[in-house]
């Protein structure tokens, strides 16, 4: 575990990901976190008892025939619990809900340049929502920009700072349409981060709006 955690996730968040109302991007990125922060996986299952208990009040309903046997085949192929597992501490650089989007580890990426040395890596996610893997070089600066909607940004190595802060290993910056940010991967370590967003970015220069129907961002 990673125990200088700073930046969490929000109850709201939280709560949304226990009711399972949340976009694939962002059960993605919640259960990636969940992985690596005690804090706030302790919180989500404190949701999911309250969900559960909830739900002991309510009335019974009929079950189909064969929901036995669809429950068996789900396991039978190989079906993951929910609850993302906590990672174990210096064998992966990417969380296993991520590594199940990318077919291994890091090494598993297939990357492509988006300029300034910045390479991205798509995550192919349901819905409306997108999830992508970020790798800025140590020292290089991301184009200001606003948000048209809600932007989630878990850091998985090396670290990266702006006007809210510094972000390293596991924290989590929310950012919605009141920030506008230039967040700087950290000198000495090239930055790893999931990014998702449920809205396309709002960029300050020209040449990354031009470049921005083709990038997806």
């Amino acid at each position: 575990m990673n125990n200088d955690i700073t930046h969490h996730l929000s109850p709201q968040l939280l709560m949304a990901y226990s009711a399972g109302t949340l976009p694939e991007a962002f059960d993605l990125i919640v259960a990636s976190h969940l992985s690596l922060c005690d804090q706030c996986r302790a919180e989500a299952e404190s949701y999911d008892a309250v969900g559960g208990a909830l739900l002991e009040d309510e009335p019974t309903a009929e079950m189909a025939e064969d929901s036995l046997a669809a429950t068996l085949r789900m396991i039978r192929m190989g079906g993951e619990p929910d609850e993302p597992a906590p990672a174990r501490p210096g064998t992966h650089v990417l969380p296993r809900p991520i590594r199940d989007y990318v077919g291994g580890d890091l090494d598993a990426v297939r990357w492509q340049n988006v300029g300034r040395g910045v390479r991205q890596a798509l995550l192919p996610v349901n819905g409306d929502a997108r999830a992508r893997l970020l790798h800025i070089p140590a020292g290089t600066a991301v184009p200001d920009h606003g948000h048209q909607g809600l932007e989630l940004t878990l850091v998985l190595r090396g670290a990266f700072s702006d006007t809210d802060g510094r972000f390293g290993p596991g924290d989590v910056e929310i950012a919605d349409q009141e920030i506008e940010h230039t967040p700087v991967a950290e000198e000495g370590e090239d930055c790893i981060c999931l990014a998702v967003t449920d809205a396309p970015l709002r960029f300050s220069g020209l040449m990354p709006r031009l470049a921005q129907p083709f990038l997806k961002i």
